[in-house]
C-alpha cells in the first residue's frame, strides 16, 4: 500500500475542471485539465482525480485529501432554477420580502423604470406565526404552536418540501425558531428547513430572510451533488478527506457543507484570489489586485499582506447575501463575451456570453454571433487552437464575423476587432476601480495579478489605462483556482449582534458572547478532527458612529476583554474609518460610537504547498523560440481610432523559458491553457519562481 502523500484540488468551471495536485513529500505539483460534464458535474470530478493520478503513477491510496471549489449553488441562483419555497415569519411581517431595500441597481440612470426582480417566494407561500421577541431577545408574546402546526400542514399539503423560517429579532434568541424547527418535523418530517438563527445570526429583518431562503432553496442540490461525489470518491479513495471550498477564503468537510450550503456562493472565484494572493506574496508583493479571467466572466478582488477584503454585503444575481465572503467584483469580460450593436448604433460587449455551447464564432460547431475570443484570434494575439491543438480555432470564421460586424459600424477588420477588446479591457478596468479608487486606495500602488484562461489577454492594456506598475502572470495561470484550493484552511465564521452605545458597553456580555461563538467554534473544528491546540480564534467587531447605516469591521484582541481593551477596539475603528472614508470622529463627542456584531473565525490550519525555485539554465531566451506569425497590435498608447499595425511577431513556448529571461515585446509567450501578448514597449521578465513580470521599457 501506498503512504498517503498527495493533496488534490480541483476547480469545476463551465468549460474545463481544472486540477492541481502537490505531493507533500518532494513538493512537485502536478497539473491536467479534462472536460467539465455539465449534465453531471460529478463525473468530470471523478475524471480529474483518475487523470492526475494516472500522470503521477500513483494510486488513490496516496491521497491525503481533495478540495474542491464548486459552482453548484451559484449556477443555480443565476439561472433561477428554484424549486418552489415556502417562507414563515412572524405575524404581521408577511411583506418583509415585498418590502426589501429602497435602493436600486447601478445603472439605473439608463433607463426610465426598473422593475423589482421577482422575489425569492411568492406571497401566497408566505405564512405567518403569532409570537414575538423584543431586540433583546425577551418574549413580548408568547410562540402560538397552533398557528405554527398549521403552517407545516399547508406546506405538507401543497407539496412544497423547502421552507425557510425568519423570526423577528431571532439573532437575539432562537427559541421560537427551534421550536418552528421541531413542529415542521413533526407534520412534515421529508421537509428542507433552513431557519436564520443558525444561517444568519445578525439583524436587518430583510438581508437575514433572503439569507435563509436562499440557503434552503439550495440546500437539496448541494446536498444531493456533494453526497454523489462522496460517494463514488471513496471507490477511487476510500475514507480520503473531502473538502469544499467556502466564500469565506476557508474551506468545510462535505458532511458539513450539506448544512451550510450558501457558504459556497463564490467558492471558485475565493479559490483564485487566494492562490493568487500565495504566489504573488511568494515573489514579494504585498499590495496586489487579481484578476481571474474566465470563458463568461472577470472576477476580481483586492489583496493586502496576504489577505483577500472580505464582505458581508455581497449578493449572488438579485438575492442579497449577508454571510462572509471574500469581496470579488464581476464583470462580463470574458473570452466568451459577445460583442452587439445597442440600438443606438453603439458597439457593446458583454454580459452575454457564448459560454462554452456554442461558444465563440471560431469554437468547432461554434456560434454565430462575434466574441472577445473571436476578436483575439484574428488578430494573432492567440494562437488557432486551445489546450496545445486539442480545440483547433477558425480564423477564417471568426474573421466572416467580425467583418459582418464591422460592416454596420463602417469599421474594417482590425479595427472592429481592436475595438472589441478595447471595450473589454475597460470593463475590466472598471471592476479593478470598484475595488480600489471606490474604496479610497490607489490602483497605482498595487501589482496586477492576472489568470485564468483569458486572464492576461489584456495586462498590457490594463497597465496602460490604469497606470500599473507591474502584472504578475503566475505559471499555469489557467490552473490557479485549483491551485488555491491547497492554500486554504478549514474555516468556519460565528455572528451575533449585540448593538450598544460603546460609552454603555456591558463588557461581561460582550465576554460571554465571544466565549459562546467560540465554543461553537472549537466544537465544529473538534468534529474536523482539529485537536484544540492547533485551532486557532480570530475575533472581531463591526463598529458604526449612531446613526450610520453600514459598519467597519475591525479586530479585538484575543486577551480577556476589559475597558482598556474596549477602547482600543473604538480607537481601531476610528483609524479603519479614516482609512475607508478620509475621515473620522476621534474626539468629538457629540458623535458616538456604537457596537453592532461580534464575530468569531475558527481556523484549523492545513499546510500549505511550496512555490519552489527554479533552476536557472543556459541559452538565452532563443531556447524558448517555437516560431512567429502575424500580429496586429495597437499604437504603444492604444485606442480604437489609434491605428497599429501588422507585425511578424515571435511566439514563445513558455515552459522553456528560465528565470532571468527577459522577453521584450512585440512577442506572444504560450503555454497550455493561457497565453501573454507582450505588446511593443513592453516585456515579460521571468523571475525566480518562473512568474513573468510584465513591466513597461520605460519603467524598468
Amino acid at each position: 500500500m501506498s503512504t498517503r502523500r498527495v493533496r488534490i484540488g480541483i476547480d469545476t468551471g463551465g468549460t474545463f475542471t481544472d486540477v492541481v495536485a502537490v505531493d507533500e513529500e518532494t513538493g512537485a505539483t502536478t497539473t491536467t485539465k479534462t472536460p467539465s460534464t455539465p449534465a453531471d458535474p460529478a463525473e468530470g470530478f471523478l475524471t480529474g482525480v483518475r487523470k492526475v493520478l494516472d500522470l503521477m503513477g500513483l494510486q488513490g491510496d496516496s491521497v491525503t485529501a481533495v478540495s474542491h471549489g464548486t459552482t453548484v449553488a451559484t449556477n443555480q441562483l443565476l439561472e433561477g432554477k428554484l424549486d418552489r419555497i415556502g417562507f414563515i415569519t412572524t405575524e404581521g411581517y408577511e411583506s418583509v420580502l415585498e418590502i426589501a431595500r429602497q435602493s436600486v441597481p447601478d445603472g439605473y440612470g439608463n433607463s426610465y423604470f426598473w422593475v423589482k426582480p421577482p422575489r425569492i417566494v411568492p406571497a401566497d407561500l408566505v405564512r405567518t406565526v403569532r409570537g414575538r421577541l423584543d431586540h433583546t431577545g425577551a418574549e413580548v408574546r408568547p410562540f402560538d404552536e397552533d398557528d405554527a402546526r398549521a403552517a407545516a400542514r399547508f406546506f405538507r399539503d401543497a407539496g412544497i418540501g423547502t421552507i425557510g423560517v425568519c423570526f423577528l429579532h431571532a439573532y437575539a434568541d432562537d427559541a421560537h425558531e427551534r421550536r418552528m424547527l421541531e413542529v415542521i418535523r413533526e407534520e412534515h418530517p421529508g421537509a428542507v428547513v433552513s431557519i436564520s438563527s443558525q444561517v444568519l445570526r445578525e439583524y436587518r429583518e430583510y438581508e437575514r430572510s433572503v439569507t435563509t431562503l436562499v440557503d434552503a432553496a439550495v440546500k437539496p442540490k448541494v446536498a444531493a451533488y456533494v453526497t454523489n461525489i462522496r460517494t463514488r470518491l471513496d471507490e477511487i479513495a476510500p475514507g480520503v478527506p473531502f473538502y469544499v471550498m467556502k466564500s469565506n477564503g476557508g474551506v468545510l468537510s462535505a458532511g458539513e457543507v450539506v448544512h451550510q450550503p450558501i457558504t459556497t456562493m463564490l467558492s471558485g472565484p475565493a479559490a483564485g484570489a487566494l492562490g493568487a494572493a500565495l504566489i504573488a506574496g511568494t515573489a514579494g508583493f504585498d499590495r496586489v489586485l487579481t484578476c481571474d479571467g474566465g470563458g463568461t466572466s472577470t472576477d476580481v478582488t483586492v489583496v493586502i499582506d496576504g489577505e483577500p477584503a472580505l464582505t458581508t454585503e455581497g449578493s449572488v444575481g438579485d438575492y442579497p447575501s449577508k454571510i462572509p465572503m471574500i469581496d470579488v467584483v464581476t464583470v462580463g469580460a470574458g473570452g466568451g463575451s459577445i460583442a452587439w450593436l445597442s440600438p443606438e448604433g453603439t458597439l457593446k460587449v458583454g454580459p452575454k456570453s457564448a459560454g462554452a455551447d456554442p461558444g465563440p464564432i471560431c469554437y468547432p460547431g461554434g456560434g454565430d454571433q462575434p466574441t472577445v475570443t473571436d476578436a483575439h484570434v484574428v488578430l494573432g494575439r492567440i494562437p488557432p487552437h486551445l489546450l496545445g491543438g486539442e480545440i483547433p480555432l477558425s480564423v477564417d470564421a471568426a474573421r466572416t464575423g467580425l467583418e459582418q460586424l464591422g460592416g454596420k459600424l463602417d469599421l474594417s477588420l482590425e479595427r472592429t476587432a481592436t475595438g472589441i477588446l478595447e471595450i473589454s479591457a475597460w470593463n475590466q478596468a472598471n471592476a479593478l476601480r470598484q475595488v480600489t479608487v471606490a474604496k479610497g486606495l490607489d490602483v497605482r500602488d498595487f501589482t496586477l495579478t492576472t489568470f485564468g484562461g483569458s486572464g492576461s489577454l489584456l495586462a498590457c492594456r490594463l497597465m496602460d489605462i490604469l497606470g500599473l506598475p507591474r502584472t504578475l502572470v503566475p505559471p499555469n495561470p489557467g490552473n490557479v483556482s485549483a491551485f488555491g484550493l491547497l492554500t486554504v484552511d478549514v474555516r468556519n465564521d460565528y455572528v451575533q449582534t449585540v448593538v450598544s452605545k460603546h460609552v454603555d458597553l456591558d463588557l461581561s456580555r460582550v465576554r460571554s458572547v465571544f466565549a459562546d461563538l467560540e465554543g461553537q467554534a472549537q466544537a465544529a473544528l473538534d468534529g474536523e478532527g482539529f485537536a484544540r491546540e492547533a485551532q486557532r480564534m480570530q475575533r472581531t467587531a463591526d463598529l458604526r458612529y449612531v446613526g450610520q447605516a453600514f459598519e467597519v469591521r475591525v479586530p479585538v484582541a484575543d486577551e480577556e476583554l476589559d475597558r482598556a481593551a474596549a477602547e482600543e477596539v473604538a480607537q481601531t475603528f476610528h483609524a479603519a474609518h479614516r482609512q475607508l472614508y478620509g475621515y473620522d470622529f476621534a474626539g468629538d463627542p457629540r458623535q458616538a460610537v456604537e457596537w453592532v456584531n461580534l464575530r468569531v473565525s475558527g481556523i484549523g490550519p492545513i499546510r500549505r504547498p511550496d512555490v519552489v525555485e527554479l533552476e536557472p539554465r543556459d541559452g538565452g531566451t532563443d531556447r524558448a523560440v517555437t516560431g512567429s506569425r502575424r500580429v496586429f497590435f495597437d499604437a504603444v498608447h492604444p485606442s480604437p481610432s489609434s491605428g497599429g499595425a501588422w507585425i511578424d511577431t515571435p511566439t514563445y513556448n513558455r515552459p522553456d523559458l528560465a528565470p532571468g529571461d527577459v522577453v521584450r515585446g512585440p512577442a506572444i509567450v504560450e503555454e497550455f491553457g493561457s497565453t501573454v501578448p507582450v505588446h511593443p514597449g513592453f516585456a515579460a521578465t521571468v523571475d525566480a519562481y518562473g512568474n513573468l513580470l510584465l513591466t513597461k521599457e520605460s519603467a524598468q
